[in-house]
């Protein structure tokens, strides 16, 4: 059932009930309230036969109203005087009010029609000093007191409940409106039309911030979306060159064998392969990362990792500056944290004119100001002393085969997916990849969170067992 319908069935059977209860309620009330004034009016009508009795004489007809029945007995129990249809009839019922001036109760049967009940109330009347009993009657009030009044009742009752039925089914219905119009426009949305939003109400109900939570949520697939279209733009234009490159130098070969030799052909065409087969491996470390794949948790000394990478180097063209401070330890993947301070110092030297300065020192906790740090932070600055990266666009490089001009190019020799994986490993492991103002070129700054110099129980790797 659809929630309309069951909104619809569940008012329909509370106000079916509730309403049924008020009107049994409302008819037991009635009925009350009838039977006492039945039970008065009998009373009196008894009561004034009784006074005529006592000043020795009767008026006839006994009973004013055509259903009152009237008998006078005698203190030898004989029926003296009645009204009609009880004459020649003995007395209608044998109770007495012992104590009291009168009582009352129900008699059913006797002198009374077969299947009928009458209320009937016995009073004393005092004559030549002895005791008479005056018994009236009068029929007992049925359940629905009057058909007509029944019939009242039960048809508020019932169009009560039709009415509250049909208030509940159209409140449903205009409270499910806004969500229909929201199906229908997710119904419209495709990959064609990433930029549509489903409506959002004038009500501020929770319809109203489903609705902002779903446009929250297509904005954040279009941005997706978008870059995901971006990234393969780039990958595909990324891939394409050096197989262009490998395809070009083949076909020069088979036009001019003579020309060139298989070494030379070779040799050209594992440049490309190699620049391909970084691409290739850049993506699927990419993919491991945006899979959220978890890394090892080593206790890894930064410097000792900074300084080999820096031996590395020591045949560049370029002049190496290392600043190693000792004891600068983190917690992480020894793999994933490695590149990361290949790809920054490839990234520095690729762009250095002269001059690389590689720095790594340690911040103490109350330094860096954030509660996550116990232990402080590990800082590593690669600066360079190249062309620079102007502010506005210093979080496009960190972009995913981000090229911002010429100097920084394809044919500078990178894939373009190097600082991207360094920021996401670097994200990954608690820290920040940022670039940050300097004098000259661009000094890029990791921050990762510091292990304790020594094993303790509030050290994470103390928990690794040694790995």
């Amino acid at each position: 059932m659809s929630i309309t319908a069951r909104i619809t069935l569940f008012a329909g059977i509370v106000a079916g009930l509730l309403c049924s209860l008020l009107a049994i309620v409302l008819m037991i009330a009635i009925k009350r309230f009838a039977v006492v004034n039945a039970t008065e009016e009998i009373t009196s009508a008894g009561g004034r036969v009784a006074v005529q009795m006592e000043r020795g004489r009767l008026d006839y007809p006994l009973a004013e109203r055509p259903n009152r029945n009237i008998q006078v007995v005698d203190p030898h129990g004989r029926v003296v005087a009645s009204t009609s249809k009880l004459r020649g009839k003995p007395a209608m019922a044998t109770f007495t009010p012992d104590g009291k001036n009168s009582a009352t109760s129900v008699v059913c049967g006797g002198v009374f029609p077969s299947g009928e009940c009458d209320i009937v109330v016995v009073q004393w009347a005092h004559r030549a000093g002895q005791r008479w009993l005056v018994y009236s009657s009068s029929p007992a009030i049925p359940p629905w007191v009057d058909p007509l009044l029944a019939g009242a009742v039960g048809g508020s009752a019932v169009a009560l409940v039709a009415a509250i039925t049909y208030l509940g089914r159209r409140n449903a219905r205009a409270s499910l409106r806004p969500v229909r119009a929201i199906r229908a426009e997710l119904e419209e949305i495709n990959a064609a039309s990433p930029h549509r939003r489903v409506p959002v109400s004038a009500a501020h109900d929770e319809i109203h911030e489903m609705a902002e939570s779903v446009n929250r949520t297509l904005n954040r697939l279009d941005t997706a979306l978008q870059h995901q279209r971006q990234f393969l733009s780039n990958a595909s234009h990324d891939l394409r060159s050096p197989i262009a490159a490998m395809r070009a130098e083949l076909e020069d070969a088979l036009l001019a064998p003579q020309e060139t030799s298989v070494a030379t052909v070779v040799r050209a065409v594992l440049g490309s392969l190699d620049r391909l087969q970084a691409i290739v491996q850049d993506l699927l470390t990419l993919e491991r990362l945006d899979a959220g794949l978890p890394g090892a948790c080593d206790r890894i000394a930064l410097t000792e990792l900074v300084a080999a990478e820096c031996r590395i180097h020591r045949d560049s063209p370029k002049t190496f500056e290392c600043s190693l401070g000792p004891g600068v330890v983190v917690i992480g993947d020894r793999l994933r944290l490695s590149r990361v301070v290949a790809n920054l110092i490839d990234n520095a030297e690729r762009h250095a004119d002269t001059t690389v300065c590689v720095t790594v020192r340690h911040e103490p906790s109350g330094r860096c100001g954030d509660q996550r740090l116990p232990y402080g932070a590990a800082v590593l600055e690669v600066l360079d002393d190249g062309p620079g990266i102007d502010p506005d666009k210093r979080e496009l490089v960190f972009q995913r085969f981000a090229r911002l001009d010429s100097d920084r190019s394809r044919g500078a020799g990178g894939t373009g997916l190097g600082l991207a994986i360094a920021r996401q490993i670097a994200e990954a492991a608690g820290g920040t990849l940022r670039i940050e103002d300097s004098s000259r070129g661009a000094r890029f700054v990791l921050r990762l969170p510091a292990a304790s110099s020594e094993s303790d129980p509030a050290d994470p790797a103390s928990h690794l067992g040694g790995r």
